[in-house]
């Protein structure tokens, strides 16, 4: 039987994030006396040492570093479990939340919703509307118990299913020197633009920093300003038709591939029809796509 339980773990992590049992005792509202035999008593439960202290410092013991790095993930993951149940247990039947990026779904979202709530057993679904590539996190941490993604992701602890791709086009002022070009490739992105982060496919000027932005109407206002460019999906770009901005083809560019991301051991029957549902609607989507391109080829 295991005799660790969840609260003396909370506080050797508190311990070992302040390396300081009185700031760590401030932070958890207990007594430092109190903390100090929690951790003696945790220790002594395990047979390590997990900190080295003196009147003077407090440190990790090669011990402690590593149940430091598996107790945060026990906790994350408890922490989640915790929230799913209490959302379960608020409505009868529970509910199921969907994380997605707005407009950022390969225009998958509408039609899964509506298969998924035409099933017998489908509970009331709540769509999270999200930051750029904040989905992954909110899944982990139990505030979503499913997300449709855009690659590349965080797909630390999750379940992933690919869904379908799509074509992406160039976002960029409508006066921009490259709005004019006949062709685009790569290369001309390239040769005066960085990535921001690598594989996002969002650019500024060498040696520029990217402006601040915390969804996609911040960041299509951003690049209307000049102040950066970005590689989106087609299906958002359809959406959002402007005078101010530009959506060129780039020849080479990479496609968008969208994918659900759930987690990992999860045994939700909702969230398992949602999946199920998810890859249906792509496989169907990809289907008519290749008889409308046999048509006109």
């Amino acid at each position: 039987m295991n005799p660790v339980e969840s609260r003396p773990l909370r506080y050797f992590v508190a311990v070992a994030e302040e390396l300081s049992f009185t700031r760590a005792a401030e932070r958890l509202g207990i007594a430092s006396p109190a903390l100090s035999r929690a951790i003696s008593g945790l220790e002594s439960d395990l047979g390590v040492r997990l900190l080295d202290r003196t009147t003077r410092s407090v440190a990790l013991t090669e011990t402690g570093a590593v149940l430091l790095a598996d107790a945060r993930a026990a906790l994350v993951a408890l922490d989640a479990a915790t929230r799913r149940a209490r959302r379960a247990a608020g409505v009868p039947g529970g509910k199921l939340v969907v994380a997605v990026k707005a407009d950022v779904e390969g225009g998958l979202l509408e039609d899964v919703l509506a298969a998924y709530r035409a099933e017998h057993a489908a509970v009331p679904v709540e769509v999270m509307f999200t930051g750029w590539r904040e989905q992954p996190a909110l899944v982990r941490a139990g505030e979503a118990d499913v997300a449709i993604v855009v690659e590349p992701f965080d797909a630390d602890g999750l379940d992933v299913e690919p869904l379908l791709s799509e074509r992406q086009v160039l976002a960029l002022p409508a006066g921009h020197p490259l709005a004019g070009r006949p062709r685009l490739r790569m290369a001309d992105i390239e040769s005066e633009h960085q990535q921001v982060v690598p594989g996002a496919h969002v650019y500024v000027r060498h040696g520029e920093q990217a402006p601040p932005f915390g969804d996609m109407v911040q960041m299509l206002r951003q690049i209307e300003l000049g102040r950066m460019l970005a590689l989106l999906p087609v299906s958002l770009a359809e959406r959002n038709a402007r005078p101010q901005l530009s959506w060129r083809s780039v020849d080479d560019a990479p496609e968008a591939a969208f994918a659900v991301a759930w987690p990992q051991h999860s045994r939700s029957l909702a969230v398992a029809a949602f999946v199920r549902l998810a890859t249906a609607v792509s496989a169907s989507r990809r289907a008519s796509r290749s008889a409308e391109a046999a048509e006109t080829a």
